[in-house]
């Protein structure tokens, strides 16, 4: 039978019946999502002395990110549909495997190609977890319910961005780069053993695509031909451009620029990151019961797009220093605390039928459009402060410009 079309079926009829996982579920789905930015964060206090040792350039070492977004983006469109047609256990237990394995490849690289080549991999694997994290949620939650969830996800997977930074640079004092590596074999390793033992299966047999292939592809070109998820999908790609182009050019740039120590700027970093976690906490539990998401999505595209152009303006015309640009990036931290949550879900609710089809297109697009932006503040040779600025802003513009067009309200209600 084929798979319906995303305007087929209300997402209503189709919704799961609402579970109560366990505590260790929770936490195990927590650091299934926390992999992702414990991947990209932990090591970003490192990226100058990882520079200086192998003996290469500021450019050609944020391939290493660059890399692994793109494993990460692709990775998730491979594992999504995979979990749609056999389940979401054992693709997750095979990917952490990989992970844990590739991660080892990358502490020992001899040279910025094998790092760079094990990042991919690293990245490809990791995006399980990634991917099926969310793909759990929309089985279990639907709607509010699932927001309130991915929030509740949000406190865990939250404290990666914060701690891993700090953390990372805590562990340069004792070790070199290659020792952050260490630490997220292991961590691949327990969420591997964490799988096996603690994850039941969440996608019953009567609920799993056996058709193959075909019925991935016309699964896939059912959302993109949706022009609500479409846009839902765009505006989640260009927010999380706007946040990679941070994490990929903030740790080089305010080190180089602004002169700080790898500690200082993890500070800095975790600073900005409660924002996230805050705000994330706030728009589930809280915003999402007051406000119309249409409304709620407006206003932190706008703040989006006035942290990027803040950012411009105290770069390349008043040259403000760390005064100016710290607030800028805590308020586009912030933004993405409304943003991501409510486009993700949005777009899952629209996808009963194929919450890991939807859930990788999702990965895909924002990671791929992370590994293209990341390296942008590099792109003259140099670190540049003006250029991440720049980056964020144009990310902002397209995302607040996707949402607009394409994610219009009807008198039905929701964004149609």
């Amino acid at each position: 039978m084929p798979v319906p079309a995303v305007g087929d079926q209300p997402a209503a009829t189709e919704a799961p019946p609402e579970a109560a996982p366990s505590r260790a579920t929770v936490v195990l789905l927590g650091g299934l999502v926390a992999l992702g930015p414990l991947t990209t964060d932990l090591y970003l206090p490192a990226l100058p002395a990882l520079t200086h040792d192998l003996g290469s350039t500021a450019p050609a070492v944020q391939l290493t990110l660059t890399s692994s977004l793109i494993g990460m983006g692709l990775g998730q469109l491979v594992f999504g549909p995979l979990s749609d047609r056999i389940g979401r256990r054992r693709p997750l237990v095979l990917g952490l495997a990989v992970y844990a394995l590739a991660t080892v490849l990358c502490a020992v690289a001899p040279s910025v190609p094998v790092l760079v080549a094990g990042r991919a991999l690293q990245g490809l694997a990791g995006a399980a977890g990634l991917v099926i994290g969310r793909a759990v949620a929309r089985d279990r939650y639907a709607g509010p319910a699932m927001i309130r969830f991915l929030a509740t996800l949000g406190v865990i997977s939250g404290l990666a961005p914060i701690l891993a930074p700090v953390v990372g640079a805590q562990l340069l004092r004792f070790t070199s780069w290659r020792g952050t590596f260490g630490v997220l074999a292991l961590l691949g390793a327990l969420l591997t053993v964490g799988a096996l033992f603690a994850l039941p299966e969440s996608l019953p047999p009567s609920r799993r695509h056996a058709q193959g292939l075909g019925s991935t592809v016309r699964a896939i070109g059912g959302l993109l031909g949706d022009r609500a998820f479409l846009g839902y999908l765009l505006t989640s790609t260009f927010a999380f451009g706007a946040l990679f182009a941070y994490v990929g050019g903030s740790s080089v740039a305010l080190q180089s620029v602004y002169g700080i120590s790898p500690q200082t700027f993890s500070l800095l970093f975790a600073t900005n990151s409660l924002a996230v976690v805050g705000f994330t906490q706030l728009n589930g539990r809280v915003l999402v019961q007051r406000f119309d998401g249409h409304r709620l999505m407006l206003v932190g595209l706008g703040c989006a797009g006035a942290a990027g152009l803040a950012l411009v303006l105290c770069t390349a015309v008043w040259d403000t220093g760390l005064a100016g640009v710290w607030p800028a990036l805590f308020l586009l931290m912030a933004s993405m605390g409304v943003i991501l949550p409510n486009s993700s879900g949005a777009a899952l609710t629209m996808a009963p039928h194929a919450a890991g089809s939807a859930s990788g297109l999702i990965g895909l697009g924002t990671f791929l459009c992370g590994a293209v932006v990341a390296p942008l503040s590099s792109a003259g040779g140099e670190p540049s402060a003006v250029l991440l600025g720049v980056v964020v802003l144009s990310c902002a513009v397209l995302a607040f410009a996707a949402f607009a067009v394409l994610c219009r309200p009807t008198p039905a209600g929701p964004a149609r």
